[in-house]
């Protein structure tokens, strides 16, 4: 009993592939978040280089006439119309940006897992409200472990922003009393570096993140033996039934083959061990085999035909290779047809003679 409780509580199997489906299904999927972040990180880079020099003059010059004249507008309406095209204006510098970070974004999740539907992970749980569940995530693993997560990232991205900045020290002096164009070049030219140099890192902090996060959802799926049982006789049936319901169907066989016995030929059989019954009729291309069984099979076989005046001929060797080598509603092969012929010949020759006699009689 103990060992039974202890097998249901061990998770020591690998998970089926009926497992791991069933909770992709449910929407429990291997994900990373710093996937998602490198992609978003990525295309942010991307839109910045491709966009941001564009952008940046777009909103910089829209800014600089709507804060350079704003203080001339007195009627209220004119103010309104300003901000509403100073708002269009952002929309039209931001819009392929932010088009590319939204790529990103579901790239970032389709590289991990195919599209899913599901509604499952939305469904409210107890355990979310469970103060005693929610100390138990904060102080889990997992906690620990996304919490050195932060501290690397936070670390590397600190040193890439350090190492860039000192660099560029003499450059960013121009901010402070430069012209606007030129801080705002300046500004892309830095912002372009440091993003560059992050993404390029966290490539690999995504990277080691991933196979973590695979690994850890692939030991949340593993399974106890119990488990693996129940999953098998689910897909397989119970054993005891399957038994049962394979005892039912060889029953009915044997009973169909029964019936088919009073219309055979002849029955070739050794005194206990196998029995074949045969039936050839003229057209026939060979003898078929309507009929075979060992031991009290072939004992019921013998006893039908003797009921039903079937001819049994006794042949150990014809009966044993008869049995072997043809199955129930089959041709016998064709190595055998000499021997049958000649018994299905003298079956025919005795049932002549039992006529002949009676007609004599």
């Amino acid at each position: 009993m103990a060992e039974s409780e202890g097998q249901d509580a061990e998770k020591s199997e690998d998970p089926t592939a009926k497992r791991l489906e069933d909770a992709i299904k449910r929407g429990d999927v291997a994900k990373s978040q710093e996937v998602n972040t490198w992609f978003l990180l990525l295309g942010g880079t991307i839109a910045f280089f491709m966009f941001g020099g564009q952008a940046t003059n777009k909103l910089a010059i829209a800014f600089r006439d709507v804060l350079g004249n704003l203080h001339l507008a007195t009627d209220q309406s004119l103010v309104m119309r300003a901000i509403i095209r100073l708002f269009m204006q952002v929309l039209v510098a931001i819009g392929p940006v932010m088009a590319i970070l939204v790529v990103s974004a579901i790239a970032g999740n389709m590289v991990q897992h195919r599209l899913l539907w599901t509604t499952e992970p939305l469904a409210p749980k107890l355990d979310r409200i469970s103060l005693i569940g929610g100390f138990k995530r904060i102080f889990s693993k997992h906690a620990f472990v996304q919490f050195g997560k932060g501290l690397v990232k936070l670390a590397i991205v600190g040193t890439v922003i350090y190492v860039i900045a000192s660099s560029e020290v003499e450059r960013m002096g121009l901010l402070i009393n430069g012209e606007l164009g030129l801080s705002v070049s300046v500004t892309f030219i830095l912002a372009l570096k440091i993003m560059s140099a992050v993404t390029a890192i966290m490539a690999l902090v995504a990277a080691a993140d991933y196979l973590w996060s695979r690994h850890s959802w692939y030991e949340k799926q593993r399974m106890s033996v119990r488990e693996v049982r129940e999953e098998f006789k689910e897909q397989e049936g119970d054993p005891t039934i399957k038994a049962k319901l394979r005892q039912i169907r060889q029953s009915r066989s044997r009973k169909r083959m029964m019936q088919e016995v009073p219309g055979a030929t002849v029955v070739v059989m050794n005194p206990t061990h196998f029995a074949v019954a045969l039936k050839y009729e003229p057209g026939m291309g060979a003898p078929i085999c309507v009929a075979k069984g060992q031991d009290n099979i072939a004992l019921k076989i013998r006893e039908v035909a003797y009921r039903h005046a079937v001819p049994v001929v006794q042949n150990p060797p014809l009966a044993r290779a008869l049995f072997k080598s043809v199955e129930v509603e089959q041709e016998i092969p064709v190595e055998h047809y000499k021997a049958v012929a000649e018994v299905i010949g003298y079956v025919m020759k005795l049932r002549n003679s039992v006529r002949n006699n009676g007609a004599r009689g």
